[in-house]
């Protein structure tokens, strides 16, 4: 009984932590909708010169933001060497492959990869094909898409994000009795439609080296308290680690770690993705473990 009550518990700490990202959407359209609606002012004269001296203050720091972030280049320093030529890599998957969360919207780990390769002058592209929401069956379904079934097909490497919203279905479709019993009856089904994934992108490339890149417990920070949150993310980053051990080409990169509670603020405003710092992190973990790369010496990030 108090295990379950502990369920619960976890249960309604998740719904209220996404919250905010459900409902994001829906207060921007009312928010543009009473702009529409709003009553005429009659403006006299000195308070129209008022009005217009403070829309050119705003646009000049709206072009003044703008130009900042154009010049960005969030990368880590360090010198890395191929073992080939040149290299094709695919990136795809959920929100963290998006990037979502980076406040530099330069494309989260992806992005950070990118000017990183550029900096060391390296002839690496890199395609995205993240998408906000996506759980597995909804990635498995993706690959029969023209345009990611031909970048599949040309990539020396695949670089996946996927897992977590497979998690929070379980939470939401289960919030008014939620144990752990539901969790891991899906876990088999998330290991089969993972499997599934990887025999359909070495079905389209036999010789690309495949990375499944493990999620981290965004509320660990907040509520590392709950042993079942806990349990319940480490079982799934298992689970997926054990199906990438039954395939020769297919690696597991860990991120776990680069996420525990610390002074360093890693996760953006919404609480649950990465800020650009902790994409750093990941993207310095990746570059460690795939093996296509050789490090010469230490690379770092910086805790701005």
């Amino acid at each position: 009984m108090k295990r379950q009550k502990m369920i619960m518990i976890l249960a309604c700490l998740l719904i209220v932590s996404l919250l905010p990202i459900l409902y994001f959407s829906d207060f921007t359209q009312t928010k543009q909708v009473s702009t529409i609606t709003k009553p005429v002012v009659e403006i006299v004269p000195e308070a129209e010169e008022e009005i217009q001296q403070t829309e050119v203050e705003e646009n000049n720091s709206q072009t003044i933001t703008e130009e900042i972030k154009e010049k960005v280049r969030e990368a880590i320093k360090g010198t890395i060497n191929l073992f080939k030529k040149d290299l094709r890599i695919v990136a795809i998957g959920d929100s963290l492959t998006e990037g979502i969360g980076d406040q530099t919207e330069s494309g989260g780990y992806v992005g950070i990869l990118n000017h990183t390769f550029e900096d060391n002058q390296l002839n690496i592209s890199i395609e995205n094909y993240g998408k906000k929401g996506n759980r597995t069956d909804q990635l498995l379904k993706r690959l029969d898409q023209d345009d990611i079934t031909s970048a599949i097909k040309k990539a020396d490497i695949i670089l996946i994000t996927i897992g977590a919203n497979d998690v929070m279905k379980v939470v939401k479709d289960n919030f008014l009795s939620l144990t752990m019993e539901p969790f891991n009856r899906e876990i088999d089904e998330f290991e089969d439609r993972l499997r599934s994934i990887f025999y359909k992108m070495n079905e389209l490339n036999p010789d690309v080296h495949i990375y499944l890149i493990g999620f981290y417990n965004p509320f660990e920070q907040y509520f590392g308290n709950i042993e079942e949150l806990g349990m319940i993310m480490t079982t799934w980053n298992e689970a997926g680690k054990a199906v990438t051990e039954e395939f020769e080409n297919v690696s597991y990169i860990p991120t776990a770690d680069l996420f525990v509670p610390s002074d360093t603020e890693l996760l953006a405003d919404d609480r649950f993705h990465p800020n650009t710092l902790g994409y750093k992190r990941m993207a310095k973990r990746i570059l460690e473990e795939i093996d296509e790369f050789e490090i010469d010496t230490e690379i770092t990030i910086e805790d701005n």
